[in-house]
């Protein structure tokens, strides 16, 4: 400890060997100004979430490009944590996301990082605040390639592409894959804002994916105000009904 101020625990993440290098040189040059401790090193994202599922970390600096999962995404779901680590984000280029983490009061580094600017971040980060879903989505590069879901208090990654259909159940969104249901902490809007590419709104309270779609069939039985309509899935033994009101947009997405 130094100057009254606590070790702060990191973690680097950086999809570059000699870049993570040179944040640990850089973190032991101002050692005595800002006190931190390393204690784990990721190539992307999801290295970095499993990491934190054994070992807890006050301040995660990442880099924004990375493969598999990029910073952006790996701070929306760190954000999600009952107990959320500080976030710094490291850059080669300073674009239009550099930008929106600015205004949003979240801290960057360009790159290569200076010890007097990384110095002056982690200082930032000491009185962190967490970062709005809403700023780091308009910010992303581009879509979430995995939902996070708390299981046991880590977080589980559930790849997009294996949800077959998402459905509001009370407080809850259930994403249902060919494997087994997960409950997501969003709302079915915020999802369809997010995924509208990849998925279709066939009911107030249901989603599916486009690309799970296997043919639509005519409902048996129904009075008013039901679904005529029914939307088959892939690997989903039940049909899904299509609602009056979005049966013209499903006819018309699905081409029927």
């Amino acid at each position: 400890m130094t100057d009254g101020l606590p070790s702060l625990d990191v973690l680097i993440v950086d999809d570059e060997a000699p870049a993570r290098v040179r944040l640990g040189d850089v973190l032991g040059d101002i050692l005595e100004r800002q006190p931190t401790r390393i204690v784990g090193t990721a190539a992307n994202g999801r290295e970095a979430l499993a990491l934190l599922e054994v070992q807890a970390v006050d301040l995660v600096l990442t880099d924004i490009r990375m493969p598999v999962m990029d910073g952006v995404e790996l701070a929306r779901h760190l954000g999600r944590l009952a107990r959320p680590p500080a976030v710094i984000f490291t850059t080669a280029h300073d674009e239009y996301a550099v930008r929106a983490f600015e205004l949003a009061a979240v801290d960057y580094l360009l790159k290569p990082v200076r010890a007097a600017r990384l110095e002056e971040a982690i200082a930032k980060a000491r009185r962190w605040q967490p970062i709005a879903d809403g700023v780091l989505r308009q910010a992303a590069p581009g879509l979430r390639s995995h939902f996070s879901v708390h299981e046991r208090g880590v977080i589980r990654l559930v790849p997009v592409a294996e949800v077959v259909y998402l459905k509001a159940e009370q407080k809850y969104v259930v994403a249902w894959t060919r494997g087994r249901e997960f409950l997501l902490d969003e709302s079915l809007i915020q999802l369809e804002e997010e995924f509208g590419g990849l998925f279709l709104r066939i009911h107030r309270n249901c989603l599916v994916a486009r690309a799970g779609v296997s043919g639509v069939a005519r409902a048996s039985g129904g009075g008013e105000g039901e679904a005529h309509w029914v939307v088959q899935l892939q690997g989903v033994s039940e049909p899904l009904p299509v609602s009056r009101r979005q049966w013209p947009i499903v006819r018309d997405a699905l081409g029927v």
